[in-house]
């Protein structure tokens, strides 16, 4: 038997499968998150914004001065740093963000909230945490969300720890 072939065998005798149960939570979990997605970014079809632009615009006019440097707002959204430029630079051609030199460091860019970015986020922002409610909170009782938000914290914890070099 070659090193790989036993490799493998131990990983998957080594490896706890799921319970039925715990199959049942991951696949019902993936299910919500499409499903809640998917709703979403259909709901924000109407301003013209996908999820992704509606993140950006709400990390910009949460910051200070509403901006941020690129390399920050793609840790923020957890895009790469081109997937982010490439998304910013959609969103320059609509009017809602532009960049800015960083004066500090030359080689640092800003993304900046302008006028027409705020607006549209006072406009949308309402609709949005309409559909929020709608489609995810009213569902549950608030125990049930209380409880969701206790068992999904050790979760994103454990995943943010993931990131960090």
């Amino acid at each position: 038997m070659d090193t790989e072939t036993a490799q493998a065998e131990t990983t998957q005798t080594a490896t706890p499968w799921l319970t039925e149960a715990e199959q049942c939570t991951w696949r019902t979990y993936l299910d919500v998150n499409r499903l809640l997605t998917y709703q979403m970014e259909k709901d924000l079809q109407p301003f013209g914004l996908t999820m992704n632009d509606y993140e950006i615009l709400v990390n910009l006019s949460e910051a200070g001065d509403r901006r941020m440097r690129m390399s920050d707002l793609a840790t923020a959204t957890l895009q790469s740093k081109s997937r982010l430029s490439h998304q910013i630079t959609r969103m320059e051609n609509a009017g809602l963000v532009r960049r800015e030199n960083c004066e500090s460091d030359r080689r640092g860019l800003f993304a900046v909230l302008t006028d027409l970015g705020g607006e549209t986020m006072q406009k949308v922002a309402p609709h949005h945490v309409a559909s929020v409610r709608k489609h995810f909170i009213d569902m549950l009782k608030p125990e049930a969300l209380a409880a969701l938000r206790a068992s999904l914290a050790p979760v994103a914890d454990h995943l943010r720890g993931q990131r960090k070099p």
